[in-house]
């Protein structure tokens, strides 16, 4: 590029001047200096810079002349005419070029030809940072964009620029910035979990109080599951009512297990009798019995399953308690000895399903905070005394609350500019909503901060509540599955058992009286096919009149057993009388009915066959 003056020229080095020394520039017009004269496109090195006092600076410069014949020179830097710096083996980086603003006006080409052998002008494209009204990001565009800008500053001296911020970011602002009136810009997306007043005031356009921000300590409350429309409340710690403890119903003994983890020690009372089911490990209970809850423990049942193997299930240890008897105080100490020798242990498997009520002997009154400090949740309380600073308590008037869990919520204390003394805790964790910062004054005189009056009971929706307890209990283990029955069927599996502890008890009255064949209910309803009719057994062995022919049925030698009573069959007197005990003979599992051997004389089988066979 060409330069006017030589001054121009040495003012727009790219470096400082006597670092960039020497370098070589030409001239397309004749110079005359003196009586030295130079002539066209003559090329000049620059050596130094000459300054003295009283005179104009001059740059001295070395001429190659001809046949190796040089001189030296010295130009003003006034000097005018056409000059144009030459190319040198000076090199730079593209960081560099960029940071000065005289090597960007400069032609560059790359050291490396391969590339390009061209010259070329290197021009910074920079990325303009803007601001938009109501949008919270920094716009960005490059400065090579092609859009018609238009300076409207004069214009719009009175905009000011909103940015958008959600409840998270304005609890990330510092706490100089509260109190502060903010601008809804954006409602809430949801009112499917809260049922209070203040949340359908914040629609768009509407001013809050920002008051302060904050972490609040507060407690899930649910009503009774009886009542028709079960509510749920998010109470703070800060709530100035009294509660008194109620006692827990429990519905299974997985309940009991869970809340004696928590409260060791437990005591419950009966309220809903219990029948004894020996083969699956269920006691019997009666209504009032006291139970003290241990530890969990594996008890094995006494029925087998289909390998014949003994089943094991997790039971519950309980004590059942006695009454205590009446009598002087005297006697206080002995009872308790007493009491404690007639403990009676008891194993309730966790499947088992039962009605239970907490045993309290506690009367005391609480405050919220310290029930959360003596007792584990859940906890069934209810409101002895109302909270005072609430012109309504809607805890009031609730026969038993459940304290379901606890949380420590980042909160927004807040109110509207109209009530700028009600104020309400705004959980953001919660609710979702954009607001802006505004620089209105704040509604009451400066330095004089009112009493403001905090909703401390925020009544929400069932959605919430089971939100809630997804976060709560996303690790909690189910509850156990009960055993695995011996049979397909655990009425069978219930009817065999029963079966075999009746045979065991007639063997041991054979000893006394004969043996019968008595065919019963229970025994029919081992069946588990109940639709089609089993077939008769095979006549025994040892008769020489056959009965009609009757479709045999499938078994092993080993099962035919002689000497059987059967059905439509004549017996016959047998040579010698022979008496086997029941004990002796094992029941067929395939038949439905258990008959037993009968020997005896020829009239008295004869009245049993026809008193005690049945016809089918």
């Amino acid at each position: 590029m060409p330069y006017n003056t030589v001054e121009e020229m040495m003012r727009l080095r790219p470096v400082d001047l006597q670092s960039c020394l020497p370098f070589t520039f030409t001239s397309r017009s004749k110079m005359t200096f003196g009586s030295f004269m130079l002539g066209a496109e003559r090329t000049l090195t620059v050596i130094c810079v000459e300054r003295h006092e009283g005179e104009e600076d001059q740059v001295r410069c070395h001429v190659q002349g001809q046949q190796e014949a040089s001189a030296e020179v010295c130009i003003p830097l006034s000097s005018r005419g056409e000059f144009y710096e030459c190319e040198s083996e000076e090199c730079f980086t593209l960081r560099e070029i960029m940071s000065s603003p005289a090597l960007r006006s400069r032609r560059f080409r790359f050291m490396n030809t391969t590339k390009s052998d061209r010259r070329f002008l290197l021009s910074p494209v920079y990325q303009v940072h803007a601001i938009m009204n109501l949008r919270k990001n920094v716009l960005k565009f490059p400065s090579s964009l092609e859009v018609d800008v238009v300076d409207v500053t004069e214009v719009c001296k009175d905009v000011t620029f909103a940015t958008p911020l959600s409840l998270t970011e304005v609890l990330s602002q510092p706490d100089e910035s509260f109190p502060v009136v903010v601008e809804v810009l954006e409602g809430p997306e949801t009112h499917s979990l809260f049922k209070c007043s203040w949340l359908p005031e914040l629609n768009k356009n509407a001013h809050l109080i920002l008051h302060k921000k904050g972490t609040s300590a507060m407690v899930v409350v649910s009503s009774l599951k009886s009542r028709k429309v079960q509510q749920y409340f998010l109470v703070s710690q800060q709530y100035g009512g009294r509660f008194r403890r109620r006692p827990r119903e429990f519905n299974s003994v997985y309940e009991l297990y869970a809340a004696s983890i928590q409260i060791p020690g437990l005591k419950v009372s009966v309220t809903r009798n219990c029948e004894e089911v020996e083969e699956e490990g269920v006691p019997a209970l009666s209504v009032g019995d006291q139970l003290e809850i241990g530890c969990c423990d594996r008890v094995e049942l006494p029925c087998e399953s289909t390998m014949g193997l003994k089943q094991s299930v997790e039971a519950l240890v309980c004590h059942r308690l006695q009454e205590p008897a009446d009598g002087d105080d005297d006697d206080d100490d002995e009872e308790e000895v007493r009491q404690e020798d007639d403990k009676e242990e008891i194993f309730l498997p966790l499947y088992m399903q039962g009605h239970f009520v907490e045993v309290l002997s506690d009367n005391k009154k609480y405050r919220l905070k310290d029930l959360g400090k003596d007792f584990s949740l859940p906890l069934d309380v209810k409101v002895v005394s109302r909270d005072t600073e609430l012109e309504t308590d809607p805890l009031v008037g609730f026969a038993c609350l459940r304290i379901e869990g606890a949380l420590l919520e980042p909160t927004i204390q807040a109110s509207f500019a109209h009530r700028p003394d009600c104020c309400f805790e705004i959980p953001t964790q919660w609710v979702s909503m954009s607001v802006s910062f505004t620089k209105d004054p704040l509604p009451w005189p400066e330095g004089q901060y009112p009493k403001c009056q905090v909703d401390r009971v925020t009544e929400v929706t069932d959605t919430f509540f089971y939100e809630f307890r997804k976060q709560d209990n996303s690790d909690a283990a189910p509850p156990p599955r009960p055993p695995k029955p011996s049979l397909s069927f655990s009425k069978a599996s219930k009817k065999a058992s029963s079966k075999s502890s009746r045979k065991a008890a007639k063997a041991e009255k054979s000893k006394d009286q004969p043996c019968k064949s008595v065919p019963t209910k229970q025994f029919s309803d081992l069946t588990l096919n109940t639709k089609r009719k089993p077939p008769a057994p095979l006549p025994p062995a040892c008769l020489d009149d056959q009965p009609p022919p009757v479709a045999p049925r499938k078994q092993s030698a080993s099962e035919i057993r002689p000497c059987k009573a059967l059905p439509n069959t004549y017996t016959r007197l047998q040579e010698a009388k022979i008496k086997v005990p029941v004990g002796d003979q094992e029941a067929d599992e395939d038949s439905d009915h258990d008959y037993e051997t009968v020997d005896d004389t020829f009239s008295v089988m004869v009245k049993k066959a026809q008193e005690k066979v049945m016809f089918y």
